[in-house]
């Protein structure tokens, strides 16, 4: 269908209807108009996977490796070849549309999203990000990146306002998104939920001034899900479609009488719906309306795929005495302790990334497969990492006397049930209530213990809960929780309820929760008002209060190696909420667990799996340490492959690892503070974030830096040459060499900066890397491009990129610390239009 064909469908179409399809008809999926020939299109969450309609539970989907493990293998190629199976996936469940990836910044490594995200370094995350959109959109479908703009923490994420400077927004926040849409075109951006500068992202100038005009971009502009904030403001700004639906901000009713009024230009409407109209054809719902069943589709080239590219981003950060890898022939007749989370797979973190993955497959089992009956491994979980109790669901049952309880789903005022649901577990998921009634919820059990000891209840609701025992009140939570996001995806802090309980005495338990109601200044979605949320967890204080670090240093003291398992599971590192703390949860169980099995034996191994950096204070006292990501549902094999050798670690940090949180650079700046009782946070730091930050520092206080990653084999870089390839670009060449005995790669890093350093200026910037993969013994000449643009900073008053006229080092980085080859070049003054 032509565009002219558009613009007769346009005209056929009332001012009401063009209004109905600038929001959702539901969750997932655009409004269709059948009389008019305009049809649906179904949308999936990513960018972990494409989940399908379901946030828990549901279907299964391929997990793929996170944007941080896909950016430290710093390789374009594997960034696209994911980007098609995650396109292809998307089709699996009846989308045409992923919502991904995600491109913001690593701002603060207590960033609870920063897994999700590919760097601290913009011009890593834009060209990465360029090529997972180019892969996702050379299936047909569309990628949708987010979230535009200035979104680096979730801490009160609906409402802080993010005051950054012109040039930081320029130089290092837009910049990603700069390069994906000018590099590969994404068909949709999201914006973000935060407000930049005093004006939501939904209704803010920078989607007219700055996507529309600086960058002539023409795809399609959609809120994240309840994140728009006015109609007039949003519809005006460029907003085109608000999501979900039913519509919180564009009730027809509404749109029409604003544009009666004066208030709203139709113009503004024509061109909205215009917008929407051609996105269905880029997404040829025109030719297909059809809305595929959901379905599970476990490819073994996407299983291949995942567990290459989980390896290609783990980062090994220690080797002392080479003690990696472990290979089979090395650990025949030994013992292996295999230690922490070594029988859990994280694979990604919580929140919309999340999804049920195909499978999972755990350290443990794919060492057992990768060392066979010749290597003895033993297992102890040593330290507790629970973030929230379970839920109940042994030993209960409901009224109907089945396994389970009772959820009685009632309308306010109503005495009698609307619905009853037996066999329920101890929750009453919001993510499952959104697609209900409004209502009020009760869970009804009779709980039999099975010791007599004190249990802990916990007991948390979206809005005002209770709990009672044999009909009297144990815990009351008055009003909504104080944390909507921490509630929906990561859990919230709330008292432990200590009740001494009889082995085989029943207990009723009654769980009753009416939905929140706005109270100024709480941080909840409006389109999950008026829905109930409630969960009740129970465990008893005997397993929850006992020591297991004991039985971990016992086997440690009796292997010949202990690999010690650290990281976060999805409810410590997920969107809605920040990191608690730079260290390892919970309470320095993990700490407590290294430093333990360190003093035990001498040969400790620490494999790290989080996506951000974190602290170690016993980085002394451990042999090997190896970042491992969130690598997806392969996250076992890969971490064995790089293990044992079968791979030779290759991945690169995609972000500094400070030795303390202090010394980060929005440090005193995250998450904001609150003015005139709302939060509000300033990017002090200006363009001086990650490694541009840590250059101004003593070397000391980094633990690790930006781009680093060894090998198991060494590699020289020489015979480094800068020339000029046209008036715009330079071409860089440099011979690296694998001067050890095992194949392998790493990732060539240039980075430039002025040869004079300034106070306003960082003292350099990646500005072009690539991959090279070589033989022991071989070398390779390898070119690369540096565009000018790229190393330019950009003139607030002059509105345009600038690069002053000097001497410029152009720096061969092993990484950002440790420049082993360096040239410098005179380059003109330039000025480049945004």
């Amino acid at each position: 269908m032509s565009k002219t064909d558009l613009n007769a469908v346009l005209a056929t179409l009332t001012l009401e209807e063009k209004v109905s399809l600038l929001a959702g008809a539901n969750f997932w999926e655009t409004v269709q108009i059948p009389s008019k020939g305009i049809p649906p299109l179904k949308v999936s969450d990513g960018p972990n996977g494409a989940r399908g309609g379901t946030f828990s539970g549901g279907i299964t989907s391929a997990c793929f490796p996170a944007a941080c493990s896909v950016a430290s293998t710093f390789d374009v190629d594997i960034a696209r070849r994911i980007g098609v199976a995650l396109g292809e996936e998307t089709y699996t469940k009846g989308a045409r549309v992923v919502l991904a990836p995600t491109v913001c910044m690593h701002r603060h490594p207590l960033g609870g999203r920063n897994f999700e995200s590919f760097s601290e370094d913009p011009f890593l995350a834009g060209k990465l990000a360029a090529r997972v959109v180019d892969g996702v959109q050379s299936t047909g479908v569309s990628a949708t990146i987010k979230h535009f703009v200035a979104n680096e923490q979730e801490t009160q994420r609906l409402t802080v306002d993010t005051d950054v400077s012109a040039r930081a927004l320029r130089e290092i926040y837009l910049k990603p998104f700069e390069i994906a849409v000018k590099e590969a075109n994404p068909g949709a951006i999201m914006t973000a939920y935060n407000l930049i500068n005093g004006t939501h992202a939904d209704s803010n100038a920078l989607l007219h001034d700055v996507l529309r005009g600086d960058w002539g971009w023409e795809g399609l502009v959609m809120s994240d899900w309840g994140g728009v904030n006015s109609t007039v403001d949003a519809l005006e700004a460029g907003l085109d479609l608000e999501m979900p639906g039913p519509t919180q901000w564009r009730k027809v009713e509404a749109v029409v009488a604003a544009v009666h009024a004066g208030k709203l230009s139709a113009k503004t409407i024509d061109e909205r719906a215009l917008r929407v109209l051609r996105f269905l054809e880029r997404q040829r719902c025109f030719e297909d309306p059809t809305i595929p069943d959901e379905k599970a589709v476990n490819k073994p080239e996407h299983q291949a795929l995942i567990r290459e590219a989980g390896s290609k981003g783990i980062v090994l950060l220690k080797n002392d005495n080479s003690i990696l890898p472990l290979s089979k022939e090395k650990l025949k007749g030994k013992k292996v302790a295999l230690l922490g989370y070594a029988k859990d797979c994280l694979a990604h973190g919580g929140g919309s990334a999340a999804v049920n993955a195909h499978y999972k497959i755990t350290p443990f089992e794919a060492l057992q497969s990768a060392l066979g009956n010749d290597v003895e491994l033993t297992y102890a979980k040593g330290a507790p990492t629970f973030r929230q109790l379970p839920l109940l669901l042994e030993n209960v049952v409901g009224l109907d006397g089945s396994t389970g309880f009772t959820y009685k789903i009632y309308v306010p005022g109503n005495a009698e049930p609307i619905k009853t649901i037996n066999g329920h577990k101890s929750e009453v998921s919001l993510l499952q209530a959104v697609y209900q009634e409004t209502n009020e919820a009760e869970l009804t059990g009779t709980f039999t213990p099975t010791e007599t000891a004190t249990y802990y209840f916990t007991l948390s609701g979206l809005g005002p809960s209770l709990l009672l025992v044999d009909g009297k009140v144990a815990y009351e939570q008055e009003g909504n929780c104080k944390d909507f996001m921490g509630f929906l995806l990561g859990g919230v802090a709330v008292p432990l309820i200590k009740l001494p309980l009889q082995a085989g005495t029943p207990y009723k338990l009654q769980v009753r929760s009416v939905p929140p109601k706005p109270v100024e200044g709480e941080d909840i979605i409006p389109l999950f008002l008026d829905l109930p949320g409630v969960r009740l967890g129970v465990m008893s204080a005997t397993e929850h209060d006992k020591d297991i670090l004991p039985e971990a240093v016992e086997l440690a003291k009796v292997a010949d190696v202990a690999i010690v398992f650290t990281g976060h599971e999805p409810d410590w590192e997920t969107e809605g909420q920040d990191q608690l703390s730079f260290n390892l949860p919970k309470d320095g169980s993990q700490d407590r667990l290294v430093e333990a099995v360190a003093a035990a034996n001498p040969n400790t191994i620490v494999v790290n799996s989080t996506g951000v950096a974190v602290a170690m204070p016993w980085l002394g006292e451990i042999q090997a340490l190896v970042q491992s990501w969130f690598p997806g549902q392969e996250a076992g094999n890969a971490i064995a492959d790089v293990l044992t050798g079968a791979r030779n670690p290759e991945g690169h940090l995609t972000c500094t690892f400070p030795k303390r949180v202090e010394d980060s650079p929005a440090y005193g700046n995250f998450p904001g503070t609150h003015v005139d009782g709302k939060l509000k946070v300033t990017y002090a730091e200006g363009v001086f974030i990650g490694y541009r930050h840590y250059d101004r520092l003593p070397a000391d206080k980094v633990s690790f830096p930006f781009g680093f990653g060894l090998s198991y084999t060494t590699f020289s870089f020489s015979h480094l040459a800068v020339s000029a390839a046209s008036a715009d670009e330079y071409g860089v060449k440099v011979t690296v060499s694998n001067t050890g005995t095992v194949k392998g790669a790493t990732a060539v890093q240039i980075y430039v900066g002025s040869s004079v350093p300034t106070s306003e200026n960082p003292i350099k910037a990646l500005a072009s890397f690539k991959k090279v993969t070589l033989q022991p013994g071989e070398s390779a000449a390898v070119e690369l491009v540096v565009k000018l643009q790229d190393i330019a900073s950009w003139d607030e008053k002059g509105h345009q990129w600038v690069i002053k006229a000097g001497d410029y080092t152009f720096s061969v980085g092993k990484n950002a610390q440790d420049l082993v080859l360096s040239t410098d070049v005179a380059i003109a003054a330039k000025t480049y239009l945004p």
